[in-house]
Order: C-alpha cells, then structure tokens, then sequence
C-alpha cells in the first residue's frame, strides 16, 4: 500500500476560507515581518552603532528569554485563548518594533535601549510559538490538519525567500529606521487578521497554579512515548547539523567557490523547501510518522556533501533534495502531533519538543569551530551526516511511529 493518498479532490481554496483562512492571513504577513527583522535589525544595529560586538549583544538577548520562558509560553498557551494570545503578542512585538525604529529615525541609538527592547521581544516570542503550534487544530479539522500545515510551510518558505531581499532594500533606500518602522506594521497588520478569527475558540484553562500547569504539561509529554522519541531525535539531528552546516558551511563553500558559492547553496535549498510545501499540499501520508522519518534522511545529503566534495554546485543539488526531506519531516511531525496529543496539552507538548530542539542549537554551534580544527571541516560535516541518517531512523525501531 503507498504511504500517500491523492487528495486534489478537495479544493484547497476551502481550507481558505472562514477561521483558518483569515489565521492563514495573519500568519503570512507575521512571517514576513519576522524574516524582515531579522535582516532589517542586523543591518541598521551595524550602520547605526558600526561595531558588530552591538549586534552580537542584541541578538543574544532577545534569544536567551526565548529559550528561558518557553515551557511557560507552552502553559498559557493551553490556559487561555490562543487566539487571544496571537493578537496580544502581535500588537506588542509592533509597538517594540516602532520603539526601536523611532530611535533610529530620531537619530538616538543606544545600544542598552535596544538591548532592553530586543529582551522584550524575546520574551513575547516565547509565548508566540507554542499558540502557532496550538491553534491549527482549532480552526481545521483533523483530515484536513497536514494540508493546512502545508499551505502554511508553502507561504513561510516562499516569504523567507523573499523578505530578507526586501528587508535590504528597504535599509538600503530608506534607512534601517524605516525598514524596522515597516516590519511594525506587518505585526499590526497581522494582529488585525486574528481578530477576525471569530470568537473564542476555546474555554479558558483551569485555575490551578502555573507551575502545575508545567508538571501536568510534562507529564503529558513523558507518556506519550512516540513523542518523547522524535523529540531526542530532533534533537540530535540539530546538534550535528545546525552548526556544522551554518558555522562550517560556509566556510568550506566559500573557500571552494567564493562567497557567491553559499548564496547560491540557500537559494537553491530554499526552492527545494518551498516545491515540496506546495506539493504536500495535494497530499496526505497514511504513515505521517514514519513517512517523515524516511524522507527526512534527506536532509543528511548537504552535509554529507560539504564532507566529500564542498563544491558549490554539488552542495547546492545536495541542498535541494535535503529541502524536500525537510519539509515533509516537518509538516508531517506539525501534523501528527496535532492530531494526536490532547487539545488542552497541545501547546505545552510542543513546548517541551521546542526547548528539546532549540537548547542544543548553540551547543553545537560553539563546538564547530574546535571540532573543524582538531579534526578537519570536511571531516566533521561527514560525520554529521552519516550520523544524522542513524538518528533520524532511530524512532523507527518504535511500533508505534512506524504504524501511526
């Protein structure tokens, strides 16, 4: 039997309308503020300051009350309107943005202003994406939930392509004041579409205390044993290859092929991710599980690449497919986990799966760079990626995420 069943059948443009289509909406345009930010605050932190040691510290701490308050995100996420969250943390991140864009049009940049700012921030993302992860299921049902996520990752991808282009020409043309002043507008724009999401779109959580909302959330999680699987495994697959591929990458790329080399490697793994989103629209996996552990192996091939060869035409194939795989992969864990956990442990559950993944990222970014020069870059991107096939399939030795 396939793993898939066409269903072109529906139209998609159903899924579009009423409650998920005006979330569709506010999604699209907050992803495009956020890719834009990230460009946009970069590149007017270094023209507005001219030392890059500012734009480190900016950066870092808007990441770290991210990280620090996301199972408490996950927590009120499940205990309130998630709806109501949305629109909440959408006008805040606006009015941080508009801050930090008024003191770069007035001509006022201070780098503890925009410290402070950039940890305010942080802290609203960390309640921004366990909602994401939470409403979907809410808004759609359940047969309809993986191409839902599709037509969201299909947006995503195709404005994170686009945004940080424009996000430069704005900072080029206008000044990085009044490119952050646009990316403002994006998130009360956003937070306008959210509110036409009609009414409460689920009762309010009990009031027991917060931090028995986090040990409820946590067992949750621990029981449902096919998640405690993927989410270690999510986390490995970051450790050996977010850094190797984001600190060593381009190191290797370039050192073959110049620096035009790695635009080029994005780019063309960027098309991959966007071409599978757009066709995982028409599709639906019997096996979502262990459909995305298969084809998530694919996403070991650019690492495997930067290993053998470093050739930017080779790394830029490697990358393409390596899109493909991880696009399914994601869609179809969003998906799952959607369907299957409890509506009222949903956003905690993803929680938890979030700090999983995201705590090693800068473990193994830190550790790249000492790896490459004890043992040679090429040789610890190899490595990565034969290591990253064995994990991703590890999950498949549970019945329960080869059958689900």
């Amino acid at each position: 039997m396939p793993d898939t069943v066409d269903v072109a059948q529906t139209p998609v443009r159903l899924l579009l309308r009423g409650r998920f289509g005006w979330f569709f909406l506010g999604r699209t345009v907050d992803v495009a503020g956020t890719s834009m930010t990230t460009v946009a605050l970069a590149l007017a932190v270094l023209k507005a300051s001219g030392n890059a040691t500012d734009l480190g510290i900016v950066l870092a701490v808007g990441f770290v009350p991210t990280i620090a308050l996301l199972l408490v995100g996950g927590a009120v996420a499940d205990r309130m309107s998630r709806r109501g969250l949305l629109i909440n943390a959408n006008l805040a991140s606006g009015i941080l943005m508009a801050a930090m864009a008024a003191l770069l049009i007035t001509g006022r940049y201070h780098l503890a202003l925009f410290a402070a700012l950039s940890f305010l921030n942080g802290i609203v993302s960390a309640f921004i994406t366990p909602a994401l992860r939470g409403i979907v299921p809410e808004l759609v049902e359940r047969h309809d939930l993986q191409r839902a996520n599709a037509l969201l990752s299909s947006t995503r991808n195709t404005v994170r392509i686009l945004a940080p282009v424009a996000a430069s020409l704005l900072v080029a043309t206008a000044g990085g004041g009044w490119s952050l002043a646009i990316d403002a507008a994006t998130f009360f724009l956003a937070a306008l579409c959210f509110t036409r999401i009609p009414g409460a779109t689920r009762p309010p959580g009990a009031g027991q205390p917060l931090w028995r909302d986090l040990a409820d959330g946590w067992s949750t999680f621990r029981s449902l044993r096919w998640v405690v699987l993927v989410s270690l495994s999510c986390a490995f697959l970051n450790g050996f290859n977010v850094g190797p591929w984001n600190v060593l990458g381009p190191q290797i790329v370039t050192g073959h092929d110049g620096a035009l080399g790695w635009g080029t490697v994005l780019s063309v793994r960027a098309v991959g991710l966007l071409v599978t989103s757009v066709v995982a629209v028409k599709l639906v996996f019997r096996r979502p599980l262990r459909s995305g552990r298969i084809w998530g192996v694919l996403c070991a091939l650019p690492l495997i690449a930067l290993g053998l060869s470093g050739s930017a035409w080779v790394v830029a194939v490697a990358g393409f497919i390596g899109g493909l795989g991880f696009s399914v992969s994601a869609i179809t864990w969003d998906s799952t986990m959607q369907a299957a956990v409890p509506q009222e442990s949903l956003s905690r559950v993803a929680a938890y799966d979030d700090l999983f993944s995201y705590a090693v990222i800068p473990v193994s970014q830190v550790l790249s760079g000492p790896l490459a020069q004890a043992y040679g870059a090429k040789e610890v991107c190899a490595v990565g990626g034969f290591a990253y096939v064995v994990v991703c399939l590890f999950p498949l030795l549970n019945r329960q995420v080869r059958t689900m």
